[in-house]
C-alpha cells in the first residue's frame, strides 16, 4: 500500500464554468496536514486572494483503505445524539465561512472520540453561492445581490481538497529497510504514517544531474519499493513524526 502526493487531490476541483474574470480564489495552504498525538485540534487558515467575497462550505469525509490499499471515501458523517467525546469523527468549526476579498478566515479541525488507530480524512473547502439552507446568515436580498454580481461575469468557483492524517494517541514508529540487489524497500511496521521526503536520483559522477524531487507517504503495514539504477545515487529523507534522517543507496 503506497500513498502518493497526487492521490489526494482527486475530486477536489469544483467548477461552475470554464473561465474566470473575477471571482473568489481560495487557498487552503498545504495540501497535507497532521493532527499529532496529544492534540485534539489543528487550525486551518483559508485565504481568499480573489476580487469577490467567498462563501466557503467545509466538507469532511473519512478515507478508509482496504486490504489492497485502495481508498474508499465514506459519506459525510452526521453527529449522533450521544456526547461529542463518543462521536469518533473529525469536525470542522465553523463549517461555513464568509471570507472577504483579499481576506482570511480560520476553521478548527477537531477530532472527537477514541484514537486507537490512525485515521485519514479528506477536507474540502468549497466556494458556493449562498443559500438559506447553507446557514450563511445572509438575507434573501443579500443572496440575490451576490448572485447578480457574479452572474454579470464569467465566473469560476474552485474548491480544494486537503488531506489530514489523525495520528493515534500512542504512536509507534518502526521503519524497516531491505537493501536488495535491484531494489531498496522501506516497510512501515509502526502504527502511524511515515514520509519519504526530498526523494531524488542523481548520477554518481555527475552529481548535478538529478531527477525532480518527490514525496511519498507510507501507511502502517505498507511498503514502498525503489528500483535501483546503474550509476545512480538514490536518496530521501525519512520523516517519522518530527524525527528525520537521510537515507541513500546505490546499485552495487
Amino acid at each position: 500500500m503506497r500513498i502518493y502526493s497526487s492521490l489526494f487531490v482527486m475530486g477536489c476541483i469544483w467548477c461552475l464554468s470554464a473561465q474566470a474574470i473575477a471571482s473568489p480564489a481560495i487557498n487552503p495552504g498545504p495540501m497535507f496536514g497532521f493532527l499529532e498525538s496529544g492534540k485534539s485540534a489543528v487550525l486551518k487558515r483559508i485565504y481568499n486572494s480573489g476580487s469577490s467575497t467567498a462563501f466557503v462550505k467545509v466538507v469532511v469525509q473519512e478515507i478508509i483503505y482496504d486490504a489492497h490499499g485502495q481508498p474508499a471515501e465514506q459519506p459525510a458523517k452526521a453527529l449522533s445524539a450521544g456526547p461529542l467525546t463518543a462521536q469518533n469523527t473529525l469536525l470542522a468549526s465553523p463549517a461555513r465561512m464568509i471570507i472577504p476579498a483579499n481576506g482570511m478566515q480560520s476553521t478548527r479541525l477537531l477530532f472527537m472520540g477514541k484514537r486507537e488507530h490512525e485515521r485519514y480524512y479528506r477536507v474540502r473547502f468549497i466556494p458556493v453561492l449562498p443559500t438559506s439552507a447553507d446557514s450563511f446568515d445572509q438575507s434573501a436580498d443579500d443572496q440575490k445581490g451576490y448572485e447578480k454580481e457574479l452572474a454579470a461575469q464569467v465566473t469560476l468557483l474552485t474548491g480544494f481538497g486537503t488531506f489530514l492524517f489523525v495520528r493515534p494517541d500512542k504512536v509507534t514508529f518502526d521503519t524497516r529497510f531491505n537493501d536488495g540487489k535491484d531494489t531498496y524497500s522501506v516497510h512501515n511496521a509502526g502504527n502511524s504514517v511515515i514520509a519519504l521526503d526530498f526523494v531524488k536520483t542523481c548520477h554518481v559522477e555527475r552529481t548535478a544531474e538529478c531527477s525532480g524531487i518527490a514525496q511519498h507517504y507510507v501507511l502502517p503495514g505498507s511498503t514502498y519499493i525503489f528500483t535501483k539504477e546503474d550509476n545512480k545515487l538514490h536518496s530521501f529523507v525519512l520523516q517519522e513524526g518530527t524525527a528525520e534522517r537521510k537515507i541513500s543507496f546505490t546499485r552495487t
